[in-house]
């Protein structure tokens, strides 16, 4: 197990027994409660959680494909298996926060490689992306729990994102698939998946930050004391900042999705309760 905290007078004995999870975060275990592991970074993926219910309803509220309601769903499972990792830090829970990451991962890729008109699968091409979809999280899922090493969860997620930048960058600049979509609805949707590219990168930066330094953080947080002190949990920031991340950038790729497989006069991006959501528009009678 690889344990972040080098302060161990402030964890706790808890109701969920002793940490069989491979990783331990910097947060201070069972010190605020005994059925809580982690509280600050449990109730962070509240904020992922929301932003993902807020998906659903949109997409489903506009009659989108389902594809793109199970995007976001798969969005708030992350969240609440965030939550069942970092509120019981077992192992098995520790596989419900991050096999679910691979699987929305790899869907989002899936929605770029299936980039011909129509939502049908019955096509070779569909029919194969499908079947790689399936075989890839299936061989994951099977080696990750054999295997047990977070860096080798943290090395395949990286790949996904960056195959899916690439992916996404190819898209809006040399594929013939968007050679018919005018610059402006380029531009947008390129600006949305960046916009959550960056936010992604804060959080992961910020992950970094409080994995390298966590004996200084613990000390400044004895010292401002608490609640004060939960603002310095910078695993915590990670899921608001990847959370907001991951929503805009799917967001974009839903867009882009959408353009490539129907046409972008029937879509535009609108915004509701300040967060960005794709529309259908409504055709005018004569």
């Amino acid at each position: 197990m690889i344990n972040l905290s080098t302060s161990p007078k402030w964890h706790q004995p808890g109701f969920y027994g002793p940490v069989t999870a491979t990783l331990d975060w910097c947060e201070a275990n069972y010190q605020f409660s005994y059925y809580i592991a982690e509280v600050a970074n449990s109730f962070s993926n509240l904020f992922t959680i929301a932003l993902a219910i807020c998906g659903v309803v949109a997409a489903a509220s506009q009659s989108l494909p389902t594809r793109y309601v199970a995007g976001y769903m798969g969005i708030a499972l992350v969240g609440f298996g965030s939550f069942a990792f970092h509120a019981t830090l077992l192992f098995e829970a520790q596989l419900a926060d991050e096999l679910p990451m691979i699987y929305v991962g790899s869907m989002s890729l899936w929605f770029l490689f299936d980039d011909r008109p129509g939502y049908g699968v019955k096509s070779s091409r569909s029919k194969a992306l499908i079947a790689m979809l399936v075989v890839f999280n299936i061989l994951f899922t099977w080696s990750y729990i054999a295997y047990r090493n977070p860096v080798y969860h943290q090395i395949v997620f990286a790949s996904i994102v960056f195959t899916t930048v690439a992916r996404v960058t190819y898209l809006l600049k040399w594929s013939d698939r968007t050679s018919d979509i005018p610059d402006k609805v380029i531009s947008t949707i390129g600006k949305l998946f960046s916009s959550g590219a960056a936010m992604f990168a804060l959080g992961f930066l910020i992950w970094n930050l409080d994995n390298i330094f966590c004996d200084t953080l613990t000390s400044w947080k004895v010292a401002v004391g608490w609640p004060r002190a939960f603002l310095l949990e910078g695993h915590s920031w990670w899921h608001v900042f990847t959370g907001a991340g991951t929503y805009y950038m799917f967001s974009g790729i839903q867009y882009l999705n959408l353009c490539c497989k129907d046409h972008y006069r029937n879509y535009k991006l609108g915004y509701w309760l300040g967060l960005p959501h794709v529309f259908r528009v409504e055709k005018r009678a004569g």
